[in-house]
C-alpha cells in the first residue's frame, strides 16, 4: 500500500539520550552466504545513477515532519554497502546535511566486507564522509570462511583491517561462532587472535540457523549439525570472559567494546529511540507529537523487493509499504525486548517516556517477582535490566515476562 510521510504539522520527539540516526539499505552481495537471511540480493549489473536519485527521492520524502531533530548517526547497512560507489555514499550524506541538523560527533558507518577489492576503496569512502567502518570478517580461519560462503580469507580480512586502521579512527569486525565442531579453546584461540589487532569494537553472534537460508536446507536435511546448547552456552561464556578480561566488556549480547566504543547508532535501536530508514525493506520509528499535542509511535517499512522498492520511488517519491501507528503493547514489547538486550537495560524514564507508567505497572507482577528472584532480572530505582545470567537466556527470560 502507499504510505504517506509524517504529516508536516507533526514534530518528531525524539528520546532524551537515545539519539536520532538514519539506516540507508544497500540490498546488493556480490554472493548470498549461506547463513544469511538478510534482505540481500546478488544481481549482475546495478544502476549506480539510478540507485542513488532514489535514494535521494526517499530521504526527501522522509525529512517532512522529522527534520526538527539533529542527527546523531547514519548507517550504511546491508547487503554489502562497500559496494555503493562513494559519490552515492556521498551524495547520500550531502542530503541529509541538507534536510537535518548534524551532531557535532555525529557517527556514520559504513559495512564492509574485507576483500581486497572493496579495502582498496576505503580512503574513497573516508573522503566521501564516513567516519566508521565495520568489516564482515566472521572468521579468522580459512575452513570456517569457506563453510560460511565468504569470499576472502584470513590473511585478506587481516589486510583489510590494516587498511581500516589506516583511513578510520573507529572501526569494528563481526566475527560468528558456535559453529561444528567448534571447541572452546580453538575459539579463545580465535578470539585472541583478534583482539591482537586492537579493534576498540567487536560484535560476535552464534550462528543460528535460520528459515529460508541454505544452512536451513542443510540442517533438516540432516547435513548439518551445530553445538548442542551445553556447548553453546560454554562458548558465550568464553567469549564473555575473554573480550571482559580485554577490556571490551558486552555492553549488549552480542556487542563488546571499551566505554565510549560502543556503536552509537545500534545504541539507538536498543535505546527505542527513533530513526528513519531508506532503501529496500527498511524500518523505522518515529515519535510524533501532532498539534493536538496527542504523542504518536509510528513504525516505517518500505518494500523488500529492490524491484519494487524501486519502482515505488520513482512513482511516488517513496517506496513505503507500511506507515502505522505503534499501539501500547506492542510499543511495550518491542522496548523491552530491544533494551533488555543492553547490560544497561530499560530505564525507568523510557518507561514513563513510551507508556506513562512504571514498569511494576504494565509488567505481569507474578512473572517479574519470580524473574527476579530467580536471578534473571534486577529493577531498581534506575532501570530493569537482565543479569548475566538472564541475557544468556533472553528468549526465554522475555517469553516469560511478555506472555
Amino acid at each position: 500500500m502507499s504510505a504517506p510521510a509524517p504529516a508536516a504539522t507533526s514534530q518528531l520527539q525524539t528520546a532524551p539520550g537515545a539519539g536520532f540516526g538514519i539506516y540507508v539499505h544497500w540490498p546488493f552481495c556480490r554472493a548470498k552466504c549461506p547463513y544469511c537471511d538478510f534482505n540481500s540480493h546478488v544481481r549482475e549489473t546495478v544502476d549506480h545513477a539510478r540507485w542513488r536519485r532514489a535514494l535521494l527521492a526517499e530521504l526527501d520524502h522522509y525529512a517532512v515532519g522529522t527534520n526538527d531533530q539533529p542527527v546523531t548517526s547514519i548507517f550504511f547497512g546491508g547487503g554489502t554497502p562497500s559496494l555503493m560507489a562513494p559519490e552515492t555514499v556521498a551524495a547520500v550524506i550531502e542530503r541529509i546535511a541538507h534536510h537535518w541538523p548534524l551532531a557535532d560527533d555525529l557517527e556514520i558507518t559504513l559495512e564492509a566486507n574485507p576483500t581486497s577489492v572493496e579495502a582498496a576503496g576505503f580512503a574513497a569512502f573516508r573522503a566521501a564522509g564516513i567516519t566508521r567502518v565495520s568489516l564482515g570478517v566472521q572468521a579468522l580461519d580459512d575452513a570456517a570462511l569457506s563453510f560460511l560462503g565468504r569470499q576472502h580469507s584470513a590473511h585478506e580480512a587481516l589486510a583489510a583491517v590494516d587498511v581500516a586502521r589506516q583511513h578510520f579512527s573507529r572501526w569494528s569486525f563481526d566475527m560468528i561462532y558456535a559453529r561444528p565442531e567448534q571447541t572452546v579453546a580453538a575459539w579463545t584461540a580465535e578470539l585472541t587472535r583478534a583482539l591482537a589487532e586492537g579493534p576498540a569494537h567487536l560484535s560476535l553472534y552464534q550462528l543460528t540457523i535460520e528459515e529460508g537460508t541454505v544452512f536451513h536446507g542443510a540442517w533438516r536435511r540432516g547435513e548439518l549439525a551445530t553445538p548442542g546448547e551445553n556447548r553453546a552456552a560454554d562458548l558465550f561464556e568464553a567469549t564473555q570472559d575473554v573480550l571482559f578480561a580485554a577490556g571490551r566488556p558486552a555492553y549488549e549480547i552480542s556487542n563488546h567494546a571499551r566505554p565510549g566504543e560502543e556503536c552509537r547508532h545500534n545504541l539507538t535501536y536498543w535505546r527505542y529511540g527513533d530513526y528513519v530508514g531508506v532503501g529496500p525493506g527498511a524500518h523505522g520509528r518515529l515519535s510524533l507529537r501532532g498539534d493536538a499535542g496527542t504523542p504518536r509511535k509510528v513504525a516505517t517499512r518500505q518494500h523488500r523487493a529492490p524491484e519494487a522498492w524501486l519502482a515505488g520511488v520513482e512513482s511516488n517519491g517513496h517506496g513505503s509499504r507500511e506507515h502505522r501507528d505503534i499501539e501500547t503493547p506492542e510499543r511495550l514489547t518491542e522496548m523491552v525486548m530491544m533494551g533488555l538486550r543492553l547490560r544497561a537495560g530499560v530505564e525507568r524514564t523510557a518507561f514513563r517516556r513510551e507508556l506513562g507508567a512504571e514498569p511494576e505497572d504494565v509488567l505481569p507482577a507474578t512473572a517479574l517477582r519470580h524473574l527476579i528472584e530467580g536471578g534473571f532480572l534486577e529493577l531498581d530505582a534506575k532501570a530493569l535490566r537482565a543479569t548475566d545470567t538472564g541475557r544468556q537466556r533472553l528468549d526465554a527470560l522475555l517469553a516469560r515476562l511478555l506472555a
